[in-house]
């Protein structure tokens, strides 16, 4: 059978034209499906954007629900260069004068001088205990003790070091004994005479208890070189005395084996960096709590923003938002409301609402912050402004804590938000598959419109020869009876 390439040629009918109205109608129902389809991915974009905002909130709350946030204290001396302070106990507030005479410091010793680095001195097993010197007199020129007793830290227990055939020049044991973490760091400085290199052994804790007694079991070069018992026999020349930090505290004499001394003051951390005398304001650091309050408030208007937004109705367009009339949505407005409106629990003098601390709902339904007001609060009762917000673990206490519950129970799996995202994205992937189950249709539909207009168009365009040449027969007949 004769084939036509192009519809309505051989019938010179608009066959083209009526199959692509016949594809269009066929395709409403596709039109309809991706309308449906845009609608739902328009909502689960604005659930996305909900979702953000409340993440902010949650992150904002979870700020607030850390005591530690308001029991930070911070200290400033009168004079720099003395020492920093911190502290987490509100009760450390106040001020203090402390003068600082010693700072502690490492024990530092040096052997001997050596050729080079490289020969081989001895081999033996090192041992380093920690203690305290005590009595007896030290020669600051040849740093070493007559007369004195060494009592051992029973607490540190000796590593001991061996040093063999491996190991056994003046690099060798520098080496080992930093890869013993025996308490001691060593390295080698060349002081740039006949025997310039002299290893150097420095106690890595300060204080009294922190000085070095080194004993050596094997050879006579190594016993030599790094014997050194302070109540005996000292190979070895002490640069630096170990020794503890001595201050004072409002005229309280204070000692302390590191330079971070804990507990001078309670609860608060002083550094020592220098010696001398100074003053120091221990004062709450309200500032941090101001701001973390009023990110809060900030968070909760963005989440009222995005709501709005997401819910509002264009009267020119007659549209509304992703969200508009939206009952999860509305349900999640107003759980969060009724949290921040519920009373705390608490006695009598306790905070119980934001209104006491200058944080208030307006009419439009965001909060507004009064900062004359939440000033006061912090300065004088910022145990009370804790309590608004944050508790002790195990607690459920706190408008911080249980925002931060709330949020993390509307998203997690089983949460209303996270069942109504997890709704429109099965919805979605249902419409999909129905939009490519009709289309399939479609296709196979207007195929077969195709296939007919196509042996229409042959067969009017074989009736249409078959005219012509009867009407030349009929025309030839006519002339020839003529």
């Amino acid at each position: 059978m004769a084939t036509i390439t192009s519809l309505g040629v051989g019938s010179n009918l608009e066959l083209g034209t009526l199959l692509t109205q016949l594809q269009t109608a066929e395709s409403q129902p596709l039109v309809a499906l991706q309308a449906k389809a845009k609608s739902y991915t328009s909502k689960l974009s604005a659930y996305g954007t909900l979702q953000s905002a409340l993440g902010v909130l949650q992150t904002a709350a979870k700020k607030l629900s850390d005591p530690a946030l308001f029991s930070t204290v911070t200290g400033t001396p009168s004079v720099s260069g003395i020492l920093a302070a911190a502290s987490t106990d509100p009760s450390s507030a106040g001020n203090y004068s402390i003068n600082v005479s010693q700072l502690a410091q490492s024990q530092s010793a040096i052997t001997a001088g050596q050729l080079n680095t490289t020969t081989a001195i001895g081999s033996g097993k090192i041992t380093i205990d920690f203690g305290t010197i005590t009595g007896g007199t030290l020669d600051a020129v040849t740093g070493k003790y007559s007369g004195a007793a060494f009592s051992k830290d029973t607490t540190r227990v000796a590593k001991p070091i061996t040093i063999d055939a491996t190991n056994n020049t003046l690099g060798g044991i520098r080496d080992a004994i930093n890869a013993a973490d025996a308490g001691v760091t060593a390295s080698i400085v060349n002081d740039g005479s006949g025997t310039p290199n002299r290893l150097v052994l420095v106690s890595t804790q300060t204080g009294e208890a922190s000085s070095m007694r080194i004993s050596v079991d094997g050879d006579a070069a190594l016993q030599n070189l790094l014997n050194n018992d302070p109540a005996g026999t000292q190979n070895l020349q002490q640069t630096a005395a170990a020794q503890n930090a001595k201050l004072t505290v409002n005229g309280i004499a204070i000692t302390s084996a590191s330079n971070s001394v804990k507990e001078a003051i309670q609860g608060s951390t002083l550094t020592l960096v220098g010696t001398g005398t100074t003053t120091l304001a221990m004062k709450a650091n309200t500032s941090s709590v101001t701001s973390a309050i009023n990110d809060f408030v900030k968070a909760y208007n963005s989440l009222q923003s995005t709501a709005s937004s997401l819910t509002s109705y264009d009267a020119d367009t007659k549209t509304g938002a992703a969200l508009m009339g939206d009952t999860t949505l509305r349900n999640l407005q107003t759980r969060i409301r009724q949290a921040l409106t519920t009373p705390q629990a608490g006695g009598a003098d306790d905070m119980k609402v934001l209104t006491e601390i200058g944080v208030g709902f307006q009419k439009d339904g965001t909060l507004a912050v009064d900062s004359a007001k939440l000033e006061k609060a912090l300065s004088t009762n910022l145990e009370g402004v804790s309590k608004l917000f944050a508790s002790a673990t195990g607690s459920k206490a706190g408008y911080g804590k249980q925002l931060d519950a709330l949020v993390e129970d509307l998203t997690k799996t089983g949460g209303s938000l996270k069942v109504a995202t997890d709704g429109i994205t099965t919805t979605i992937k249902h419409l999909d598959e129905q939009y490519d189950a009709m289309q399939t249709r479609v296709e196979a539909t207007v195929d077969r419109y195709r296939k007919q207009f196509n042996q229409l168009d042959v067969l009017i365009n074989s009736m249409n020869n078959t005219m012509t040449y009867l009407s030349q027969q009929f025309e030839a007949m006519s002339a020839s009876s003529k």
